[in-house]
């Protein structure tokens, strides 16, 4: 791991949506990050995909400062009922430091109803889906595979490659070319921007 670099922390909990943070988490370790895994408590969670997960250490103990990002992937939980609500929390205390945070699927929600979707430009599901949580930010909402607005990004459940380009662009892990190869790559399977990637050593 490069010890320049803070570590990433990705939020964990009961029913999280496996399948939308993978292909971050796996490129951001090859750039160097270590990933941290946040869970309510350091209790085991399962996964929608039935994947145990051990986290690293409690929700409380994760400050701004000691993070390069917080991802937040979607889950049933965040529309069942509150359980989730310290997590958009912890949210706000990132960006109001100025740390970045990568919301996907039902944290877009999560985030809406904290009120951080309100003056910035963001994306989910469909529009309605977030409109469902009362939020004051529909005027703001893009219909696009992600969004990124300063220090938040934002995507949808079906676009994890996009996601995870949107995390890359931010954090400075591909740039220009390489970036527009990895995503051609993973979402378009264009066997080209292999070439590219080849060349720049990102694959």
């Amino acid at each position: 791991m490069n010890a320049d670099r803070k570590p990433v922390h990705h939020a964990v909990y009961d029913t999280l949506a496996d399948w939308e943070t993978g292909h971050a988490t796996a490129y951001l370790a090859r750039a160097g990050y270590e990933i941290r895994t946040v869970g309510p408590s350091i209790d085991s969670v399962t996964s929608i995909g039935g994947l145990r997960i051990q986290p690293d250490l409690p929700l409380d103990d994760v400050r701004p400062e000691d993070s390069s990002l917080l991802i937040l992937p979607g889950g049933d939980l965040w529309d069942t009922g509150d359980d989730l609500a310290p997590f958009a929390r912890k949210a706000r205390e990132f960006l109001d430091a100025g740390v970045p945070v990568a919301a996907i699927c039902g944290a877009t929600a999560g985030l809406a109803r904290e009120g951080l979707l309100d003056d910035r430009a963001h994306t989910s599901a469909v529009s309605f889906y977030l409109a469902a949580t009362g939020y004051g930010g529909g005027e703001r909402y893009v219909d696009a595979d992600a969004v990124t607005d300063g220090k938040l990004i934002t995507a949808g459940p079906t676009e994890p490659v996009a996601f995870a380009r949107e995390i890359f662009r931010l954090l400075g892990v591909y740039e220009g070319e390489v970036l527009d190869a990895w995503y051609r790559l993973f979402h378009d399977s264009d066997a080209e921007a292999y070439a590219v990637l080849e060349q720049a050593g990102g694959q």
